[in-house]
């Protein structure tokens, strides 16, 4: 069967959902050790959420790039997950979507999530001819994340660097049996709708 142009896939359970973020230690490692957000993360800023595993290890490098050291593995509300969804807009103008550019921008200046759809990612981290979804928080969102959302953070940057070793060492096999088990979410077309892009 074809694979979904956009769907959501992610590590789930009945009431949470996995996401995955990349910080600097000085953030991952408290983040990790107290379960939760430190003071030091800033509440008022953009932060962008990604269920998929693979699309994480491509913005981090598996967690070799500057600032993106610790690798962490969110578990979060699927309540939720699903509020930052209903209140989200697509992060770029879609004609179709959208009953025209003005209308929007104006969308997007008061959503507290925005919705991107990029390439997923293979192994190799090259793109795969579907899409996976990020989700930027902001404002209320993103203080319902670290504040209300949260339910368990954990330090999965030594399993990248185990993934990426065996890809290098050419075992994919190996490699993608360690990968966390993604499916699709079970979300209604209606909550997605105008998201599709």
């Amino acid at each position: 069967m074809a694979q979904p142009q956009r769907e959501i896939r992610a590590a789930y359970a009945d009431s949470t959902i996995t996401v995955y973020q990349a910080y600097a230690p000085e953030i991952g490692l408290p983040a990790v050790q107290e379960g939760r957000f430190p003071a030091v993360w800033k509440r008022d800023r953009m932060t962008w959420i990604k269920p998929s595993f693979l699309w994480m290890m491509y913005r981090c490098g598996w967690g070799a790039k500057e600032g993106q050291e610790t690798v962490l593995a969110v578990e979060i509300s699927r309540a939720g997950f699903e509020w930052a969804l209903r209140h989200a807009c697509l992060s770029s103008y879609v004609r179709g979507v959208h009953p025209d550019r003005a209308a929007w921008q104006c969308q997007l200046k008061r959503a507290p999530a925005r919705v991107q759809w990029d390439p997923e990612r293979d192994l190799h981290l090259q793109p795969l001819p579907y899409r996976s979804l990020q989700l930027g928080l902001c404002g209320e969102a993103a203080r319902r994340y670290a504040d209300e959302w949260t339910v368990a953070i954990r330090d999965v940057t030594p399993l990248a660097h185990e993934i990426h070793a065996l890809v290098n060492s050419g075992d994919l096999g190996a490699a993608a049996r360690l990968l966390p088990q993604e499916r699709s979410y079970p979300i209604g077309d209606e909550l997605l709708a105008h998201l599709r892009g």
